[in-house]
């Protein structure tokens, strides 16, 4: 999807796409004034933001333990630990084909795992517990999105590095394969997430972390689909190459280099995705001062 510079005056009037019963789980609510877009246009918008009928490929892939704590914004939070001193790293590929009172766009969400406050981090253990525990998420650093409009969102409500970048999502031959790229450059980043597996229900409530001025943001972000699933435990017990592979493949520029330095390997340990979910990302619930 190309990018959207676009910034209309009115609410997009698209309440009838979200009739579905997981959205009747949750209250919508304004915040406490508009969001200033920018000098002309601000905006009443309600949340959590809802998001329906759309798709998600995310790939999963082990780093180095250590160059992930380097890019940590604060010493309250980890990475988890895996095997082999490594750590992980998750690329979230979504076409948000409806988005509630906002224009649909396609975005990126590359986050690392993470556990916070002092709460044991054990090989393994923390990520298979995961969001069953409360000091439990996931740190965004890096989130590419097509839209002008939720890139302001992002950056003003929570905190997110959105970035402008256009996002190609195609799915075909039993792949999705994504690719982000800036300014009309070739791709800095390709990934190619197989679209079969094997199939699993998801009810998912998270903890997103995020830096806003000088706070920790806690906000929460839950989503519910059938994913199919492409599991490989064997990169547990065998490093893989972090040269440029079949899954993933990094191009030129500083986001590339950023991820380089995380020594990402080129064997997935897993892949997800489904066609169709729904989903929504409230506003922080919990803050703390760095």
């Amino acid at each position: 999807m190309d990018v959207n510079l676009n910034i209309k005056e009115e609410l997009l009037p698209n309440e009838e796409q979200f009739k579905n019963s997981f959205f009747s789980r949750f209250d919508l609510r304004e915040r406490d004034e508009p969001l200033q877009l920018n000098d002309s246009i601000a905006k009443d918008y309600r949340f959590p933001t809802f998001y329906a009928d759309s798709s998600c490929a995310i790939a999963i892939f082990h780093c180095d333990y250590e160059a992930a704590k380097a890019i940590m914004p604060h010493p309250s939070m980890e990475p988890v630990k895996m095997t082999k001193g490594r750590s992980l790293v998750i690329f979230s590929c979504y076409e948000y084909r409806n988005v509630m009172n906002v224009a649909p766009y396609n975005e990126i969400a590359v986050t690392i795992p993470v556990i916070c406050d002092g709460a044991r981090n054990i090989p393994i253990l923390t990520m298979l517990r995961g969001d069953k525990h409360e000091k439990f998420g996931y740190y965004v650093f890096h989130m590419p999105v097509t839209s002008l409009e939720n890139r302001i969102r992002g950056r003003k409500i929570w905190g997110l590095p959105k970035e402008v970048e256009k996002i190609d999502i195609q799915r075909q031959g039993g792949m999705c394969n994504v690719a982000a790229s800036v300014d009309g450059q070739d791709p800095y980043l390709r990934l190619s997430i197989p679209t079969g597996g094997k199939p699993q229900d998801f009810d998912v409530r998270s903890n997103l972390y995020s830096i806003l001025g000088n706070q920790r943001l806690t906000s929460q972000t839950q989503f519910k689909g059938t994913f199919n699933l492409t599991k490989g435990f064997g990169t547990l017990f065998k490093r893989s190459s972090t040269a440029n592979g079949a899954a993933i493949s990094l191009g030129q520029g500083p986001i590339a280099d950023k991820l380089r330095a995380l020594k990402i390997e080129q064997n997935a340990f897993q892949f997800r995705n489904a066609d169709t979910m729904n989903a929504c990302f409230d506003l922080a619930h919990d803050s703390m001062e760095l």
